[in-house]
């Protein structure tokens, strides 16, 4: 019995040890290049190419300074994520876009562009591992 015992306390114990491990894991977000004080920046947290510039897992919404804004997702699992983000200058809870074409100031993580289109997955993901990752994303 007390075999059994030890073992499992020793299980809860590594388990909790994981858990605390992931939540500690966190990304730093900078933008820069922000044209005025106006409006709100809004940035969404993606965790696969099927949800990716679709369904966030997280968001964040920040005023709008021009000095540039730092923000913070925090309690994340290890794994790839990507992060897009856009300026609403205009406060009206979407992309403004003219043919479909942003008409408004928009960015991704590792400051992916797409080629007559959105920027793809593959260049927007990146991995987080350690305890803080940080993505600097230029409007």
């Amino acid at each position: 019995m007390k075999p059994l015992f030890f073992t499992l306390t020793l299980l809860l114990l590594s388990s909790t040890q994981v858990f605390s491990q992931t939540s500690d894991l966190s990304i730093d977000v900078i933008i820069d290049n922000i044209k005025s004080d106006q409006g709100t920046i809004k940035i969404g947290l993606y965790k696969s190419e099927e949800t990716f510039l679709r369904n966030p897992i997280k968001s964040i919404s920040e005023k709008a300074k021009k000095e540039g804004i730092k923000v913070t997702f925090e309690n994340l699992e290890e794994g790839e994520y990507a992060i897009s983000l856009y300026h609403d200058e205009d406060d009206n809870q979407k992309l403004n876009t003219f043919f479909k074409i942003p008409t408004e100031p928009y960015g991704t993580s590792n400051n992916a562009k797409g080629k007559f289109g959105p920027p793809k997955w593959e260049d927007a993901k990146f991995k987080v591992s350690d305890t803080k990752e940080t993505q600097h994303i230029t409007l």
